[in-house]
């Protein structure tokens, strides 16, 4: 090679390298947007699979109508808002079982304040209070115990049942007087609302909870990426050791997201109140599953550092569309219980994959 060729060849390298760091760069954020995106195409695929189905043996009026939409949005008001919550708790590293239990006791707190003369906002922040401490008492143990959230929630959540028995009286059931339940707070869940509903001019006949549902999710993404507390609840969920050491306070911050979580699965609690017209003491056992499911097939990582609001949505949707879905095509409930297991599973499995390749690990 010449002497005159050197400065040619020496000038193409860093175009070279800046080209193969643009391509990096636009690989890595394909993949953050996939990763983003992955739970609206999930929810997207469901959704389709179902149409297809209604289309090929069912009736249009079943899962293709509108009227489809606004029950599986109204029926997924009280899991919806308190997956918001766990969202928190999970990116955190955490996980609480007894949100089932601690929302039931906030439904019977709600019924016996509303049972007892108060008004229904006070009930409601007496609801919205009672998962609070049952938030704080979680975050309490898991601080100051040094045992894992697993082993301390599934010890409350025996507790809180009993505590919402012994609201609720003789029978596990508490009914406040009909006329204590504004028409309002049955609205919130309703599927076929008033004609003053109908008019509205942004999604018709919707339940208004819907409408609540998103108000939250929007404060909740707010604190999650636009705060320094969100920062925290992603680096202790990343690394609980790494954050102590930059100096980030563990224990107090945990504290205050079981708390906010808390508050957020008490209010899931008036729910009960607002369908069923009564406080259930039992109506939340097995509901803290499909809570995690939500998070996690939304995206959400059980070894913390990871999850999303929009993900958290569309996997509380994603079962809502399945549970839906299988009753409008006459299906038995085995069959969607073999399908939510299995879109579980496979959630899982592809978080743990995703941590291997971040980690290095094999095996």
């Amino acid at each position: 090679m010449s002497a005159n060729d050197a400065p040619e060849a020496t000038g193409d390298a860093p175009a070279l390298t800046a080209s193969a760091s643009d391509r990096s760069t636009a690989r890595v954020l394909a993949g953050r947007l996939l990763r983003a995106l992955g739970p609206l195409l999930a929810l997207l695929v469901v959704v389709g699979v179902f149409s297809l189905a209604d289309m090929t043996w069912g009736d249009e009026t079943n899962f293709r109508s509108a009227r489809s939409v606004r029950l599986v949005g109204a029926q997924s008001v009280k899991i919806a808002i308190a997956s918001l919550g766990m969202t928190l708790i999970i990116i955190a590293g955490g996980i609480d079982l007894s949100a089932g239990t601690a929302a039931a006791l906030a439904g019977c707190v709600t019924a016996a304040m509303l049972d007892h003369g108060f008004s229904i906002y006070a009930a409601i922040a007496a609801a919205v209070l009672s998962g609070a401490a049952c938030g704080l008492l979680n975050g309490s143990l898991i601080s100051l115990l040094k045992l894992v959230p697993f082993i301390i929630t599934l010890g409350t959540m025996t507790i809180f049942l009993g505590i919402g028995k012994f609201v609720a009286g003789e029978g596990g059931t508490i009914t406040p007087p009909r006329d204590a339940v504004p028409r309002w707070l049955e609205l919130m869940v309703t599927v076929d609302p008033d004609p003053l509903w109908i008019s509205w001019p942004l999604l018709p006949n919707f339940a208004w909870g819907i409408w609540l549902v998103l108000v939250l999710a929007c404060l909740v993404a707010l604190a999650l990426y636009r705060t320094v507390f969100g920062r925290y609840i992603f680096a202790i969920g990343s690394s609980e050791s790494t954050a102590r050491l930059c100096g980030i306070a563990v224990a107090r911050n945990k504290l205050l997201i079981y708390t906010i979580a808390g508050a957020l699965i008490g209010l899931a609690g008036v729910v009960d109140v607002a369908r069923l017209g009564k406080g259930d003491a039992t109506a939340g056992m097995g509901i803290e599953l499909e809570i995690i499911a939500a998070v996690v097939i939304g995206g959400g990582s059980l070894v913390g550092g990871r999850g999303s609001v929009l993900g958290t949505l569309c996997g509380v949707l994603i079962m809502g569309v399945i549970a839906h879905g299988c009753s409008a095509l006459g299906l038995q409930e085995q069959v969607e219980n073999i399908l939510l297991g299995v879109i579980i599973v496979s959630a899982v499995f592809i978080d743990r994959i995703r941590h291997q390749k971040m980690t290095g690990e094999t095996g």
